[in-house]
């Protein structure tokens, strides 16, 4: 009998500043057979997220780096098409960290269920997923915004921006972002209810930055650093607090990031400044899961995606992220369930 075949994605090199298509390699190998206590998953959906940059570099860091000439790895949709524990059936859909693959063999106690019922799939890998449940706890653990305050986020356009703003609406702050493009701009203010906006990518950003901001910043969700991130934290506020989640602007940047200072100004600010992954919060994800389902489902938050359609497409979609082409989640449409009544 002939062996099925499948496609995974490789890092093919590792890239030096921007990457690109040639850094990645599609490889063909046989459909893998679960073992005892395990299933074999069809991929939906694969998670295309910035942190994945930062996983090319043979660095230390809070999580290893990729391998060459191996699988890239990331969230990702799948259904069950073979199962050979009691946990799971066929049909069933799950969520994982896995390979970028067509197929994957997985252990069923690494694999949640998902409930096809309680929102679209595709939520429990922006909204309900990793970068809902960033933006939940990287706002409300670290910066605690209180009603009243003036709540700046950069990349606000984003998969973990536009969430942590419409939280911080939820809270009852002022909530100002800053997005690359008018289109962004209108879809903050008009869509997702932020009170201000403003262009960075416009020669006037920073004059239109403290014209948004009459009463300073008193909280910072920083998604992407440099330059950006120096015109508003020189408008911080006393007892400002920095929620630092992502530096989208200096992933690509082989030479280091250089800016301002900021020591003395913290110091004369009393501001807090404080990194996080959503590792740090392991053990209390199911609440954060829980707040956001619920204020989904009462109409509280929305939620857009940039779906790139084919598995063969996932480069493309990936090196969008560094050219602001999406708007929300990033993900890549692999293939339609077989089994699955969704």
């Amino acid at each position: 009998m002939t062996a099925q075949l499948h496609k995974e994605i490789q890092l093919a090199n590792r890239p030096e500043g921007m990457p690109t298509n040639d850094d990645f390699n599609f490889v063909e190998k046989e459909i893998p057979t679960p073992a005892e206590n395990e299933v074999l998953l069809k991929t939906l959906y694969l998670s295309v997220d910035p942190y994945m940059r930062g996983r090319m570099r043979d660095v230390k860091s809070y999580i290893p780096p990729f391998e060459l000439n191996q699988a890239l790895t990331g969230g990702l949709l799948a259904e069950v098409v073979e199962s050979r524990s009691d946990l799971f059936e066929k049909g069933d859909i799950v969520s994982s960290n896995l390979s970028w693959a067509e197929y994957n063999v997985a252990n069923a106690s690494k694999l949640q269920k998902i409930d096809p019922t309680a929102a679209s799939i595709t939520a429990h890998l922006s909204v309900l997923g990793l970068t809902g449940l960033t933006a939940y706890f990287g706002l409300l653990d670290i910066a605690n915004p209180q009603a009243g305050e003036t709540i700046v986020v950069s990349g606000a356009a984003g998969a973990v921006g536009s969430i942590v703003g419409q939280i911080a609406k939820i809270k009852e702050t002022r909530v100002v972002g800053i997005a690359g493009s008018d289109d962004k701009i209108d879809y903050l203010i008009n869509e997702l209810g932020f009170d201000a906006a403003v262009n960075y990518k416009k020669d006037s950003f920073k004059e239109d930055l403290i014209n948004a901001l009459p009463d300073g910043v008193d909280v910072y969700f920083d998604n992407v650093g440099g330059d950006i991130s120096d015109a508003v934290i020189s408008q911080l506020n006393k007892h400002a607090r920095i929620s630092l989640c992502g530096a989208i602007s200096s992933y690509n940047n082989e030479e280091g990031d250089l800016g301002p200072r900021m020591q003395g100004q913290f110091i004369r600010t009393s501001t807090m400044m404080k990194g996080f992954t959503l590792g740090d919060y392991a053990k209390e994800l199911p609440t954060g899961v829980a707040a956001l389902t619920q204020w989904l489902q009462e109409g509280k938050l929305k939620y857009d995606e940039t779906i790139v359609e084919g598995f063969e497409n996932t480069p493309e979609a990936f090196l969008g992220l560094f050219k602001g082409t999406n708007l929300g989640k990033q993900l890549v449409k692999v293939a339609d369930p077989e089994f699955a009544k969704l």
